[in-house]
């Protein structure tokens, strides 16, 4: 399972085309999409966050990593499940497609896995901070899933694209913002 997981996500980054090509002909439902995909590489990233905060903070504070670990956890699953909503919406009312929640779902869990992935990498390995820029060619991996995965239409696919990718990247970071507000030390 995580070697089919880890193959798709390197597809997805290094030949965005060809992997939303092979994922749009694919037969899978949304359940194994979420179990077999998105699921394991969210607890991926906590795992990633509660090992990051024991290993990387002075002292074994188990509090600050479990806080760091919910932290990461309800970002990751707040920001997909809203983003996937938010876009089904947005996508309703203002491009004209037609609302399937399943299919959104789908599709923030894959263009988000390289998000997910740099979260983690970077939740051990901080120092490593420069690759938050790669969060960036989101865009790109966007842009290619759109005319294969979502068959949007060319005249509005700019904007549509610049939508999605806003929301894919600030739903998650706000969600993050708004908990280490409102817990305690989580200023690190």
């Amino acid at each position: 399972m995580y070697k089919d997981i880890f193959n798709r996500i390197v597809l997805i980054v290094t030949q965005p085309a060809k992997a939303w090509d092979m994922l749009a002909q694919e037969e899978e439902g949304k359940e194994d999409v979420l179990s077999r995909f998105v699921y394991p590489l969210i607890g991926m990233l906590t795992v990633a966050a509660f090992l990051g905060a024991v290993f990387t903070h002075k002292g074994f504070d188990t509090e600050l990593a479990l806080k760091a670990s919910i932290r990461e956890l309800v970002a990751a699953f707040g920001g997909f499940f809203l983003s996937a909503y938010l876009l089904n919406e947005l996508g309703y009312s203002r491009f004209k497609m037609e609302k399937d929640l399943a299919l959104w779902q789908r599709f923030v869990g894959y263009a988000s896995s390289l998000m997910l992935v740099l979260n983690a990498v970077l939740m051990l390995v901080p120092e490593f901070f420069f690759l938050r820029m790669f969060t960036v060619y989101t865009f790109y991996i966007i842009w290619e899933g759109t005319g294969v995965y979502l068959k949007t239409e060319e005249k509005s696919r700019l904007r549509f694209v610049g939508t999605v990718t806003a929301v894919l990247l600030i739903m998650p970071y706000a969600i993050r913002e708004i908990l280490s507000l409102l817990m305690p030390g989580m200023r690190f």
